[in-house]
């Protein structure tokens, strides 16, 4: 693919990784929800240039909709044309499910 993909997040992606960096420092280690985080926007930001990197959400199985698994999360998201758009950054044990 040539040239780079834009990033955006959804309110949802956004609050997905507000409340990692919660629980840890719920837990006394907010510099582990911080690191995480990092890792994870540090991964995202590689889409821009390799947006179809991720495989297809298996519960799905379209090809817009992707993730990277970073464990123990799920980063999905969608990749149309141009687009990126995180959508979920969740545990990996939790399952997809359609509104």
């Amino acid at each position: 693919m040539a040239g780079k993909v834009s990033i955006t997040f959804a309110a949802s992606a956004i609050g997905d990784l507000e409340e990692l960096q919660a629980y840890y420092a719920g837990e006394g280690a907010p510099d582990v929800g911080v690191r995480l985080t990092n890792e994870i926007i540090s991964l995202i930001e590689r889409l821009s240039a390799h947006p179809r990197s991720g495989r297809v959400v298996p519960e799905f199985q379209v090809e817009h909709l992707r993730e990277i698994i970073f464990q123990p999360f799920r980063i999905v998201y969608r990749f149309e044309k141009n687009k990126v758009r995180i959508v979920r950054v969740w545990r990996g044990e939790r399952l997809l499910k359609m509104p």
